[in-house]
């Protein structure tokens, strides 16, 4: 998942606020991305459609810039992975202000969702191990069978929830579901917004 990041002297101090605020300011809010077509624009790009307002879209390679530059005040706002934002948010140089998934962080659990201000937004990212097209399905098996099992142990559950993400573990066909749907959801944002690479 990822989340909606301000600097604590930002006038907006609630997800609702932001939205009336990016309102009343048509096109002078700055949004700084992970780049062109990142998740970050793309997240950006869905909010913009829901909440009905413009903001000037400020693409970055990267997260880790955009976030340099939003603590050094140059942008008022980033959508980052939640990994890369919460020792931010934990030290108080960032104020979360709302999540892209539809259940608030466990992290987090104080920040609202995006969703409960405006119905139908979700954003969520994953990672997911590929390999090449034509690999037996007995070694996809295998891989399959031995990443689930790290995935289950207990240690690395709790370090990815300290850093506020989750973890879900597929089957390959769950996973090539799950692309499959993906990549029709945000090429429709893609069209919708006219974003161009």
């Amino acid at each position: 998942m990822a989340v909606l990041v301000v600097t604590p002297s930002f006038p907006a101090k609630s997800f609702s606020e932001f939205i009336a605020y990016a309102r009343s300011n048509k096109g002078k809010v700055s949004l700084g991305s992970g780049g062109i077509g990142s998740i970050s624009h793309l997240c950006w790009a869905q909010f913009g459609m829901l909440a009905g307002v413009e903001m000037q879209h400020v693409p970055y390679r990267g997260e880790s810039p955009a976030l340099t530059d939003l603590l050094g005040g140059q942008v008022h706002a980033v959508c980052p992975t939640l990994p890369s934002a919460i020792e931010y948010i934990k030290a108080g140089k960032l104020r979360a202000l709302a999540v892209t998934a539809t259940t608030r962080a466990p992290a987090l659990l104080d920040v609202p969702t995006v969703a409960e201000n405006l119905p139908g937004f979700e954003v969520t990212t994953y990672a997911g191990l590929g390999v090449p097209r034509n690999t037996p399905n007995e070694i996809i098996e295998s891989l399959n069978k031995a990443v689930n099992a790290s995935l289950a142990a207990p240690a690395l559950r709790q370090r990815i929830a300290e850093l506020g993400d989750t973890v879900s573990a597929n089957s390959p066909d769950e996973f090539r579901k799950y692309i499959v749907e993906y990549t029709d959801k945000w090429a429709k944002v893609i069209r919708a917004a006219g974003i161009k690479l």
